[in-house]
């Protein structure tokens, strides 16, 4: 029981750069607490974000994966943020249907402005896979 209360969940955000990533810079310059658990990948829309990318994170060895990026209707792209919607829908069940709990796959709108729910997420996030536990699904494949 020890081991699991060292233990922390490492996590993978792929962020839209014009709204999440930039909530994740000022909650970094508001210095919002929020655990460092995340590892960013700034991609130009959540629309970009490909379904092999969460499946080859998880392999990886990430516990879980946040897709983040502007409101829908806000994307800079027009469609974009629908795209990575529809996206994460289907790959929530397939990774369901594969034994992954779906709790590992999250997706939030946060805009520029919110670099306190940019935290609150990150924060809710970690705790909700500090209670599933690690990602094991993979650990055989390495």
């Amino acid at each position: 029981m020890e081991q699991k209360e060292a233990w922390e969940p490492k996590i993978i955000g792929f962020l839209c750069k014009w709204c999440s990533y930039a909530a994740a810079d000022l909650a970094g310059t508001s210095r919002k607490k929020y655990p460092s658990n995340i590892g960013i990948i700034k991609l130009p829309c959540s629309g970009r974000v490909d379904p092999l990318f969460i499946i080859r994170a998880l392999r990886l060895g990430f516990d879980g994966v946040l897709i983040s990026g502007c409101y829908p209707g806000e994307c800079h792209y027009q469609t974009g943020n629908y795209r990575a919607r529809r996206r994460f829908a289907i790959t929530k069940k397939l990774l369901e249907y594969m034994g992954v709990d779906p709790r590992r796959l999250q997706a939030s709108w946060v805009s520029a402005s919110e670099g306190e729910k940019f935290a609150h997420v990150v924060t809710q996030m970690t705790a909700q896979l500090k209670e599933i536990g690690p990602n094991r699904l993979f650990a055989d494949d390495k």
